[in-house]
């Protein structure tokens, strides 16, 4: 029951990710978070860590959509330097946005990856629609109540899952 939870892939950062291996797993299209994924909640703009790994992502051939529960305003500011696709208010888990990415992207669910923090946002939305999903660790500890909230059911889902993984 708790697997629709589970991510196919962690990382400590999206710096971290092997983006060969998912080259050669046929993952065409990455879908990001922005908050806590990208970047802490806090700043406003994509910083020049942020803008060197989508410039990188973007010449190794992968298609990128930004889908953000942020406000047009947050979502299009940050995405001022990285020029690539974006959704916002996407309503996360919902699928709707997560199928508009790949629409946008023109990839099918087994070609794209879903990368985040959260794993009942960013993780149970991709898994949802089959998608290959990618938990990274959150970049700052300051969160907003109901982030944090969220993050003590998740930290008893991650040990279950690790658990289910030993055996």
């Amino acid at each position: 029951m708790l697997e629709k939870f589970y991510p196919n892939l962690q990382a400590h950062r999206v710096h971290d990710i092997d983006l060969d291996f998912l080259i050669k797993n046929n993952i065409k299209g990455l879908i990001l978070d922005i908050d806590n994924t990208l970047v802490p909640d806090h700043v406003e703009e994509a910083d020049e860590n942020t803008i060197a790994w989508i410039n990188k992502v973007k010449k190794m051939g992968f298609k990128v959509c930004i889908v953000s529960n942020a406000s047009e305003k947050r979502v299009v500011k940050f995405n001022n330097k990285l020029k690539v696709d974006i959704i916002h208010r996407a309503s996360k888990p919902n699928s709707k946005s997560f199928l508009k990415a790949m629409e946008i992207m023109n990839t099918k669910a087994s070609e794209t990856a879903v990368i985040g923090d959260q794993i009942f946002t960013d993780i149970y939305g991709g898994n949802k629609v089959n998608m290959f999903t990618i938990l990274v660790s959150p970049i700052d500890k300051r969160e907003y109540f109901f982030v944090r909230l969220k993050r003590i059911p998740e930290k008893f889902v991650l040990a279950k899952m690790k658990n289910k993984r030993q055996t």
